[in-house]
């Protein structure tokens, strides 16, 4: 593929994490390789290498995914609760030699690994990542984003046990000196612990600083963390949140082209764009919004569509990824549970929403619903059950589920293979006018004008897991976003058009992080190995365009069934939340045990 060939007078730089090269001097080389990169990610990818099998590499989810160093590291994490540090080996090695690890046995069970390690082993001549490091990192539950901190080695993870961690090694974080993985301990690389979210922390978003960083949590906070000064978290003198909404929030994004802003997402039918600028003339001559006194940023404006999508059920909406374009600034793409992803501009205009009824003199299910999401929730913690006849609700749910699921089943098996019978059936089960939003629902801030989006990207299908979203390309020419059916999606920005859907996981593709330099994607899921894929050589392997048509006639079918679609697997959700319930009424708000988790479905 003369794309691919392209690239092979391309490799990563020489370690220079903390060397800022000449923009005046580099400038044409990196206009050259822009050009390459946008014109091989135009062509068809496949898949190039797998980190990690059955005896190496993690040994649970991996949730956590990004480069580091210009793209010279890849930092790993996930439900084993160890940071791994993959590095480019120019010796050519596979991790599992790396890692030091015998050859695999001749039993029927290995077979498959030898046959994948086989492959992976082709594949090092070109990209030869190799483990350098293992960092332990002490958390109790699982690692959900870690990230290595600009200008510096220090690597900071977030997780389900609400803590925020940080970690260094030194020099030695990517280059083993021994040439084999190197084992850190808890004691040996942890610098910090904080404590300050009372719910699970989600994400992590760096600034343009080794000190200075931002985290998530489901307690509905988004925190700003400076590692230059010192406080106990115990005694409760935690700086106070830049953001504390009334609903969990699972995700932020940030450019850094306008680091002054960051939106977030959560458990709301709207994300919020957040201005750190504190002065008034900036956000009123920008936003027409005045600053919040009473808070250290303001919400200047709000993403949302103007429906919800078919299954998805009033009060429950829920944003699993959001990301904000590095290369314009403006761009903000959104994923919704249960729905396509969404590309909006902070540039444009905030619309009128199309539903004309206004205020309803009755209340809506929805302020109801949302309370009991809050409470319900296996993730929330910390904060006592507000209604304590927990019997009488889980009745109610159930009831609800059980009718739900009688009015969403098909009569016959023809009906699942005919459009025009399912949207006949649609027209039938619900009210097109229940599926509207008002800009007023459901939201802390209700004042705030909402911008509606200019595109929307389907084809897959989101509701078992929290998937991130993301873009492709040196110039974000691409949108990507992983799926239920163990494939993930690419779209053209430009115009919506799917462009390849290829296998990135046996289950679910839930992170996709592209790097910053070369046409070289990293991948996971609920498998415990990271797949690399770049410019096809030849007839891709692991692309399923042929297969198009079937797949996301499958995934609609999917995502408008939603969770209602399987009353069994509501249900299974439902003793969860009973149980969750119960625990805090009796433990009064106490903290769930290691062996209560919930795995990657709630993730």
């Amino acid at each position: 593929m003369d794309d691919a060939n392209d690239f092979d007078g391309l490799c990563l730089r020489s370690p220079s994490s903390l060397r800022i090269p000449s923009t005046l001097k580099y400038a044409p080389v990196n206009r050259i390789k822009r050009a390459r990169v946008a014109r091989a990610l135009s062509g068809r990818l496949d898949r190039v290498g797998v980190l990690g099998g059955e005896n190496w590499g993690h040994t649970g989810c991996v949730n956590a995914v990004s480069w580091a160093q210009g793209g010279e590291l890849l930092i790993t994490g996930g439900d084993d609760t160890k940071i791994r540090v993959w590095r480019m080996d120019p010796s050519g090695s596979t991790g599992a030699n790396a890692s030091g690890s015998s050859g695999p046995s001749c039993s029927s069970s290995a077979a498959a690994d030898l046959a994948e390690k086989l492959s992976n082993a082709a594949s090092q001549e070109e990209y030869p990542f190799a483990c350098q490091s293992v960092i332990s990192t002490g958390h109790t539950q699982n690692i959900f984003n870690a990230h290595m901190l600009p200008f510096s080695t220090r690597i900071a993870t977030v997780s389900g046990d609400r803590q925020v961690r940080v970690f260094d090694v030194g020099a030695g974080v990517g280059q083993s000196p021994t040439g084999s993985e190197m084992e850190y301990t808890t004691r040996e690389s942890c610098i910090r612990v904080l404590r300050c979210h009372t719910g699970r922390t989600k994400r992590i978003i760096t600034e343009d600083s080794p000190d200075l960083f931002l985290t998530v949590a489901e307690d509905g906070q988004v925190r700003q963390h400076d590692l230059r000064t010192s406080h106990s978290c115990t005694s409760g003198a935690c700086p106070a949140p830049l953001v504390k909404l009334p609903h969990e929030l699972s995700t932020i994004a940030l450019s850094p082209l306008t680091p002054y802003q960051f939106v977030v997402g959560g458990e709301s039918p709207y994300a919020h764009l957040f201005d750190r600028r504190h002065a008034g003339r900036y956000l009123q001559a920008e936003w027409g919004v005045p600053p919040d006194a009473d808070s250290a940023t303001t919400c200047v404006r709000r993403f949302g569509r103007r429906s919800r999508a078919k299954g998805e059920r009033k009060g429950y909406e829920h944003i699993t990824g959001v990301r904000m374009s590095a290369w314009n600034g403006h761009e903000v793409l959104l994923s919704y549970h249960l729905d396509g992803v969404f590309l909006y501009s902070t540039r444009d205009e905030p619309g009128i929403s199309e539903d004309k009824r206004g205020p309803r003199s009755i209340l809506t299910p929805n302020a109801k619903q949302r309370r009991l999401c809050t409470t319900k929730s296996p993730s929330s913690h910390g904060e006592p059950l507000i209604c304590p006849d927990v019997e009488m609700i889980v009745e109610d749910q159930l009831e609800s589920i059980l009718a739900d699921n009688v009015m969403n089943e098909p009569d016959d098996q023809s009906q699942e293979d005919d459009t025009d019978s399912d949207t006949e059936d649609d027209e039938e089960d619900e009210d097109e006018d229940d599926r509207l939003f008002a800009p007023e629902d459901a939201d802390s801030h209700q004042a705030v004008p909402v911008v509606y989006p200019r595109t929307r990207f389907t084809g897959h299908c989101n509701i078992e897991t929290v998937k991130d979203v993301n873009f492709l390309g040196p110039h974000d020419e691409f949108v990507t976003s992983g799926s239920d059916d163990g494939n993930f999606f690419i779209w053209r920005k430009s115009t919506g058009e799917l462009v390849d859907i290829l296998e990135g996981d046996k289950q679910v593709v839930n992170v996709i992080e592209s790097h910053p330099h070369l046409p070289l994607v990293a991948v996971s899921g609920i498998d415990t190995t990271i797949k690399l894929f770049a410019p096809a050589r030849g007839v891709p392997s692991f692309s399923r365009w042929n297969n198009a048509e079937t797949i996301k006639k499958n995934n609609a079918r999917a995502s408008k069934a939603g969770l209602g679609g399987s009353a069994e697997l509501q249900f299974a959700h439902l003793v969860l939340n009973y149980e969750q319930a119960l625990r805090g009424i009796r433990d009064d708000g106490g903290e769930q045990s290691e062996a209560q988790l919930t795995q990657c479905i709630n993730q």
